[in-house]
């Protein structure tokens, strides 16, 4: 027969293993809540990504046609003036009417572009910058200094400083110091020439002159 000493250490056992049972249901138990709260929580989120996702095609179309609405808007009043210069010009007494009604159009024009983020790029007089600029071809002129833009043949604008069209110029380039031209196409000239006098038939060959 077992002691009573065995018998206790049995029971303290069988205690532990019970209340350790007891802890590891307690803890599945919170896990399969957590568990079911977390597929609940994706379940929505799936939800509304999927709305979000038609959702979204609408509200950009929705945004681009309330953005143009705007910016043909603000032109309008432009257009306005233009057709009072065109009118006023059939009857204008001198050029120069005429050319104020259109300045005053391109003023209104500028400042409707400008109070959507439009900006004219400067590129007359200044250092050539091919992030701004599009050189569409290059002239030698000393009294101006090297890389400078010289001509502006169309203007350019960025849109909150990202360029919508570069500034088409005409780039100063000054030759470096201390170079000349080369005649480079002597030499190739000489020595076809030298060729065909070697090719020569002995008579045909000029003699070489010589002092008596």
């Amino acid at each position: 027969m077992k002691s009573e000493e065995e018998k206790k250490k049995n029971n303290k056992k069988r205690n532990l293993k019970q209340k350790d049972f007891e802890k590891l249901e307690k803890q599945i138990e919170e896990l399969t809540a957590e568990r079911d709260e977390l597929f609940e929580k994706l379940q929505r989120i799936s939800a509304d990504y999927a709305n979000f996702q038609k959702r979204a095609p609408k509200q950009i179309a929705d945004s681009v046609a309330y953005e143009k609405k705007a910016i043909i808007k603000s032109l309008l009043p432009s257009l306005d003036n233009f057709d009072h210069a065109l009118k006023g010009a059939r009857t204008a007494e001198s050029v120069d009417s005429v050319a104020e009604g259109i300045q005053m159009v391109f003023d209104h024009m500028t400042d409707a572009l400008r109070a959507h983020g439009v900006e004219m790029i400067t590129a007359l007089g200044q250092q050539f910058d091919p992030s701004i600029h599009e050189a569409l071809m290059q002239r030698a002129d000393h009294d101006h200094p090297d890389n400078m833009v010289l001509e502006e043949y169309q203007k350019g604008y960025k849109v909150n400083d990202q360029v919508i069209r570069p500034s088409k110029v005409i780039v100063n380039k000054l030759p470096t110091e201390g170079t000349e031209e080369e005649p480079a196409e002597e030499p190739k000239e000489e020595a076809p020439r030298k060729k065909a006098a070697e090719e020569l038939p002995e008579e045909n060959k000029p003699k070489e002159e010589t002092n008596e």
